[in-house]
């Protein structure tokens, strides 16, 4: 027995699964700073349909010692978070469990080994909510 498959509808869910996947994943490429202060790594639109984001950092790497994120727009729980670091050495997964309300911010969290060179933060979330919004989170590094 023979399946018959309309290529345009083939077509579009591949269109619709690129949209998708690209929706979990933003590409930073963070400008130089001074050492000491905080600098935009990047930044997430955290969905009700998902509950999982990246930020890819790309190069020029710069060495980061502390991270902290900010949220606007709605308020929302950060589980956890997971960076991974451009030497390709084990990823430290960082359990947070903020409840960060609206405009609010994590607290400073210091990377393992000091100064690192970032490839990627993965959040792991969930929103506060279906009326409230979508959540942006905003990564920032300090050298």
């Amino acid at each position: 027995m023979k399946i018959k498959i309309n290529k345009g509808i083939l077509f579009t869910l591949l269109i619709l699964l690129i949209g998708f996947m690209s929706f979990a994943q933003k590409t930073s490429r963070p400008g130089p700073g001074a050492t000491g202060s905080w600098k935009i790594l990047g930044t997430t639109h955290a969905r009700h349909t998902a509950d999982h984001d990246a930020i890819i950092i790309q190069g020029p790497y710069d060495f980061f010692r502390k991270l902290k994120f900010k949220v606007t727009d709605a308020p929302l729980n950060m589980q956890r978070m997971i960076v991974r670091f451009d030497d390709g050495g084990a990823p430290e997964n960082i359990e947070t469990r903020f409840n960060i309300p609206k405009g609010g911010e994590s607290r400073v969290i210091d990377l393992r080994g000091g100064k690192r060179k970032l490839k990627s933060v993965e959040f792991w979330y969930d929103t506060k909510g279906f009326l409230n919004g979508q959540a942006d989170v905003t990564l920032f590094g300090m050298k």
